[in-house]
């Protein structure tokens, strides 16, 4: 294992337990705990998290594993132009990857980039033909964004084919069963 890799599990490890440790003491002295103060302990520890992977980029650009954790990090954080770059930086590394293409493309549907999202949920989906996560966020770009509900019926009819039995594909149904039963959808595309 490279240095980086054993420096960043070691203090992931290390802040996993200090938020463990101080989530359990305020439980102790706390009779009730507001529900918004525990989800505080992880936004410190994710700006900790950056930091840490903004310096092992700096000092290792080709430390492709700390440009995706970082890319993660930015997704986590709702900002989507850093998460974008970081996930380009780990493409720059190796671009047959489906789950980054995922996550860089949840990230330019999020800033409105619909035509790069298609683009990266599309090869994805090529690199690995059962990759439905790329699939089903493809179908939302169609059918949300794009309202091409076509399109969105047909990808999503791929993701039940994939897993039919799985929780993703009841929820699928459940789109698909609605796009059909609502008379405002385009006839021509049901």
């Amino acid at each position: 294992m490279k240095k980086e890799t054993i420096l960043f599990v070691v203090i992931a490890l290390a802040a996993g337990i200090l938020i463990g440790v101080i989530v359990t003491n305020f439980k102790k002295d706390s009779p009730s705990v507001p529900t918004s103060l525990p989800a505080l302990a992880p936004v410190v520890n994710q700006q900790q998290q950056t930091s840490i992977l903004e310096g092992i980029v700096a000092r290792e650009p080709d430390n492709r594993n700390a440009w995706i954790q970082l890319g993660h990090s930015f997704f986590d954080s709702n900002q989507p132009m850093k998460a974008i770059h970081a996930y380009a930086k780990a493409l720059e590394l190796n671009s047959n990857d489906p789950n980054i293409l995922t996550d860089q493309g949840v990230m330019y549907r999020r800033v409105g980039w619909y035509d790069k999202a298609i683009s990266n949920f599309k090869k994805a989906s090529r690199i690995d033909k059962n990759h439905q996560q790329s699939l089903y966020n493809l179908g939302i770009v169609y059918r949300y964004d794009l309202q091409d509900f076509a399109r969105a019926r047909s990808v999503w009819e791929r993701f039940i084919a994939i897993d039919p039995g799985s929780p993703g594909a009841k929820q699928i149904r459940a789109e698909l069963d609605f796009m059909r039963s609502h008379p405002e959808m385009p006839k021509a595309t049901q």
